[in-house]
């Protein structure tokens, strides 16, 4: 049987329940009468169906379902995820019934949009599964749409945290007093933005891109704080000797180190 889709939409993605609302068509054409009966959506659960044309050799059906599958967050929010359409006879085996589809038959309506998103490209594919051992394989179609988020919200998550960083940096040249105050200040802003920003993913068990990068933020900030102490400490002790080679190697280091690893850790987009 000779299966494609067309997707008119995606809307109401949601992360944290792994799901997004798809509205598309599929048709069906065959040597022999088929019907929607005939298969079925094995991850989401459709919502509503139409018929748009019904005659023995080939059928068409509009439908909206809610697709679900485990997102992958480990580079979130630089994440990317492929909502797919996965279909299958419901009854029947790979000698009773065989998908065949081709890259024509899965489209993607040009009007097509999803907020926050941006759609970079579609696959299609037939394999042959099974759920239990010894039991004869099956046909199934999957139709697969790949996103990302845009670009833009993906800037503003890293605007702030970017922002404390430089606002740092430019308080080892003032004076100690008002450094402590500033990195104290800054070191807790970059706790509640790093919170604030992982409230919008579900709770999971590895760390994402975003945890990494704030990680690293944190501690820079941390080091920070510790060499305005230092500082305190001998300005109060009037050790001027130290206070000058603490400020030379604040200046130099701690700008390298951090910088250093937020290049390491963006390498790691490209594996």
């Amino acid at each position: 049987m000779k299966i494609g889709t067309y997707v008119v939409d995606f809307n109401r993605v949601d992360v944290e329940a792994g799901s997004v609302w798809v509205d598309f068509y599929v048709n069906l054409e065959s040597d022999t009468n088929v019907s929607l009966n005939d298969i079925e959506l094995t991850n989401g659960l459709i919502s509503s169906v139409s018929t748009v044309r019904d005659t023995p050799r080939e059928n068409e059906y509009r439908i909206v379902a809610v697709l679900t599958a485990e997102p992958d967050l480990r580079h979130y929010p630089f994440d990317r995820h492929p909502p797919s359409i996965k279909l299958e006879p419901e009854f029947r085996n790979e000698q009773e019934m065989v998908f065949v589809t081709d890259p024509a038959d899965n489209v993607l309506d040009p009007d097509a949009d999803l907020s926050g998103w941006t759609f970079t490209g579609t696959r299609s594919a037939i394999t042959n599964n099974s759920c239990v051992p010894d039991e004869k394989p099956f046909s199934r179609a999957v139709f697969s749409y790949g996103i990302s988020r845009d670009a833009m919200s993906t800037i503003q998550k890293f605007f702030l945290p970017i922002l404390l960083i430089i606002v740092s940096l430019s308080s080892l040249m003032m004076k100690v007093s008002s450094r402590f105050g500033l990195d104290a200040s800054m070191f807790l802003a970059a706790v509640f933005i790093h919170w604030r920003v992982n409230d919008a993913i579900p709770a999971i068990t590895y760390a994402t891109f975003l945890d990494l990068f704030m990680i690293i933020t944190h501690g820079t900030l941390v080091m920070y704080l510790l060499s305005s102490i230092i500082l305190q400490k001998f300005t109060e002790d009037q050790n001027t000797a130290r206070v000058r080679q603490v400020n030379y190697w604040s200046l130099r280091v701690i700008p390298l180190v951090s910088f250093g690893q937020y290049f390491l850790l963006f390498l790691t987009l490209l594996i």
